[in-house]
């Protein structure tokens, strides 16, 4: 990760079939396109990679939950349970809808606390919002029990675990919707794009349409189409699915050097008995698009990261502190600072977050150093690398 580091001529010739065309445009004009449609050769793809029926593109990850809710038909005053580690864009695309982001409790696979889920659970709520973070996975068989309980939906955003799978389902597979991302720094990157995965085809149909101001796209002529509904426009270019289309065909290629690198990080720093690994549910398997490990205490955390910064170690982070991955930093969303009105729902239903205080979270984020693993990398690099952190976490020691 990220998927940019290798572009080669591969990606060229997918971007030049556009650009020769002219059709830049993933719907109409085609009598131009000579044969070639970007978006919907990447959505097949991606169907075979996530082994799902179904695969929408759209713009982004964050228009991909945006899109993924509302295809299930989540919107005014539905709450949705969502992890206070995650992407600012996942309460984003909630409050988009109007729909209400009731913020949980991670564990120890950085992931949701199955329990703090279910203390969560109000009449109004309406989905979990699952995010696998940093390569890996919550604990997917405790909370579908969870969701088949209370009938809820189960939103699966795996924009940052792509080829990660747990009971061998990819991840983004598992729940009613998957959502995914393809920006600039993801392990198949498209430029910027997404893409919401199903099974269900009502929801598949509904993404269809809503992405793309409620077209129903059928017949050849895109002005005759009928609108079913309202929707707004989440669609993907030609020349950013000609990317992924490239990208994703390399996919196995970037699994096997992430997880290669990935071993060599684990098998050299759990030799330090304060080391504790990221925990990875039973039947899962991390793509290797990052390491993460504990450390006793935020203390040593923060020294650690500074003995990084001072010895030339790139690419790790202690989110604890960080502005855009964790709840304690995000003051915007807290004191509801909002261009345009926030409705009276989701005020009243973002009041907790004035008082609500994340103590699992904290202990586990406080701990945990996530290193990236990048592509570009020489396995020579990745042994040097490795060894120089565990000798600098046992001199802080």
């Amino acid at each position: 990760m990220p998927g940019f580091e290798l572009f080669g001529e591969q990606e060229r010739k997918q971007v030049n079939d556009v650009l020769e065309n002219g059709v830049l445009m993933r719907y109409g004009f085609d009598g131009m396109r000579n044969g070639h449609w970007k978006a919907k050769e990447l959505e097949a793809e991606l169907e075979n990679t996530f082994q799902s029926k179904h695969v929408q593109l759209v713009s982004s990850g964050t228009a991909a939950v945006s899109v993924a809710l509302a295809s299930a038909g989540i919107g005014a005053g539905d709450e949705v349970i969502m992890p206070t580690f995650t992407f600012v864009a996942s309460f984003e695309a909630i409050m988009l809808l109007g729909a209400i982001p009731v913020l949980v409790d991670v564990d120890d696979t950085l992931g949701l606390n199955p329990q703090a889920i279910e203390k969560a659970i109000t009449p109004k709520t309406k989905a979990i919002m699952v995010v696998q973070m940093c390569g890996s996975m919550a604990n997917m068989n405790a909370i579908q029990q969870i969701a088949k309980k209370h009938n809820l939906l189960v939103v699966e955003d795996a924009c940052q675990a792509i080829g990660g799978t747990y009971n061998n389902k990819p991840l983004g597979s598992i729940g009613d919707l998957g959502c995914f991302s393809f920006d600039f720094v993801k392990t198949i990157t498209c430029g910027e794009g997404g893409a919401v995965v199903t099974n269900n085809k009502e929801y598949y149909i509904n993404a269809d349409h809503y992405s793309d101001h409620g077209h129903d796209h059928i017949g050849n002529d895109r002005g005759a189409e009928t609108h079913p509904f309202l929707g707004y426009n989440f669609r993907i270019s030609e020349l950013h699915a000609a990317v992924g289309l490239a990208q994703v065909k390399r996919l196995p290629e970037f699994l096997e050097i992430q997880r290669r690198y990935l071993n060599i990080f684990k098998e050299t720093l759990s030799k330090i008995p304060e080391v504790t690994l990221r925990t990875v549910p039973e039947g899962g398997e991390e793509s290797g698009a990052f390491f993460n490990f504990f450390l006793p205490d935020l203390e040593t955390v923060r020294k650690v990261m500074q003995a990084f910064k001072n010895q030339g170690i790139d690419a790790c982070w202690n989110y604890f502190d960080n502005n855009w991955h964790y709840i304690r930093k995000w003051d915007h969303l807290k004191q509801q600072k909002s261009l345009f009105p926030i409705s009276k729902e989701v005020k009243e239903g973002l009041k907790y977050l004035e008082t609500k205080t994340f103590e699992m979270s904290d202990h586990y984020i406080g701990r945990n150093i996530s290193c990236l693993i990048k592509l570009s990398w020489t396995e020579e690099a990745v042994k040097t690398r490795a060894n120089n952190m565990a000798e600098i976490i046992k001199t802080v020691l």
